[in-house]
């Protein structure tokens, strides 16, 4: 009877895991979506709160991330910038678009020294 009991608990508590996650996906998606479409506009303070908001929601969410440290960027808040983009690079180390990214930021910004109080 515990065996059966211990099985019906862990489907039960997986059942609930699994939407929970998904629905964190979702909700930080649609931030990240609002996030493009504002910072379409030139609204990057905007973009920059919705991709916070979207990493809070989902802190697994390297797209998130990196999409943050691109407004960082454009905003002149490099040591931010880095900080998003080393989180997005650990998250999702094959994405070929943020390691891009990330290279290309280190690539301008220890060239010109803009970002030479990081070590």
């Amino acid at each position: 009877m515990k065996i059966r009991l211990a099985f019906v608990v862990a489907l039960v508590a997986g059942s609930f895991t699994t939407p929970v996650l998904a629905d964190a996906r979702e909700e930080a998606r649609a931030q990240v979506d609002f996030g493009i479409d504002v910072a379409r506009r030139g609204l990057w303070r905007e973009a920059i709160y919705r991709w916070q908001r979207a990493t809070e929601i989902d802190p697994t969410y390297a797209e998130a991330f990196n999409d943050l440290a691109i407004a960082y960027e454009h905003e002149g808040q490099l040591d931010k910038a880095r900080v998003a983009y080393e989180a997005a690079v650990k998250l999702a180390p094959d994405n070929p678009e943020i390691r891009q990214n990330y290279e290309l930021f280190k690539e301008i910004n220890d060239r010109t020294g803009a970002d030479k109080d990081r070590p």
